[in-house]
């Protein structure tokens, strides 16, 4: 312990004391010793020591859980991702409102999935999707010719969400197999028939008419003339 640094009350007869730690590990830190008396004692007791922090001191960042701290793409081969019972995304799969599923059919049949998404994970991953790279605010989709809604190769989804997002069909693109938003858009668009030229035009040729060349020539024509001399 160091030089005193001070006190608080914290209740009848009890009282912390502050020291300075001397310790190199823990720069920042301070001791707390609590001391008190019982009623009617005449002795003062050490009741608690305490290392405590400081400003500046030097702290381990807060413990996050680790279904917080998974980001996307951190799952591998053989990796489980366990899904909590009660996880707002799902909700089981009998209240499905999807009204395309034929809910008597897959019961019957046995084929109805466990859980499905709710509304809350319907509309997660709609404003997920739209503010990615397939969403409509990103430099390749506002270069695009036109939106992927009107293109040959975008695949509407069903449900609620074909509303707005469907699947590129198209091998050229760069969203291949994904899920696009409908006012996303590329290159590949299927009625983007305008090409620039591949074949520059040649630059036309420098003439130079302001000057002349010396030919020597002292042959003589065909018509047995004199040789023509210089020109």
């Amino acid at each position: 312990m160091g030089e005193h640094l001070g006190f608080d009350n914290e209740g009848d007869r009890v009282v912390a004391h502050y020291f300075e730690c001397l310790d190199r590990a823990y720069r920042g830190w301070r001791w707390a010793v609590t001391v008190t008396r019982a009623s009617r004692a005449r002795v003062v007791t050490v009741s608690e020591t305490v290392l405590l922090p400081g400003s500046g001191a030097l702290l381990a960042p807060r413990w996050v859980p680790w279904n917080e701290r998974l980001r996307p793409g951190d799952l591998g081969v053989g990796d489980l991702l366990p899904v909590e019972a009660d996880d707002d995304r799902l909700v089981p799969g009998f209240a499905s409102a999807d009204e395309d599923i034929d809910k008597q059919m897959l019961f019957e049949l046995g084929l109805g999935r466990a859980r499905v998404l709710s509304v809350l994970g319907r509309d997660l991953a709609a404003r997920r999707w739209r503010a990615g790279e397939a969403g409509p605010h990103t430099p390749i989709a506002h270069a695009a010719p036109a939106q992927c809604s009107t293109c040959g190769f975008y695949w509407p989804l069903a449900g609620a969400l074909g509303l707005g997002f469907g699947v590129c069909a198209n091998e050229y693109a760069p969203d291949d197999g994904r899920v696009v938003s409908a006012d996303h858009g590329c290159g590949a668009h299927s009625e983007a028939t305008t090409v620039p030229s591949m074949v520059t035009d040649p630059a036309p040729p420098i003439l130079d008419d302001l000057g002349y060349d010396l030919i020597e020539s002292g042959s003589v024509d065909e018509a047995g003339s004199e040789p023509l001399g210089h020109v």
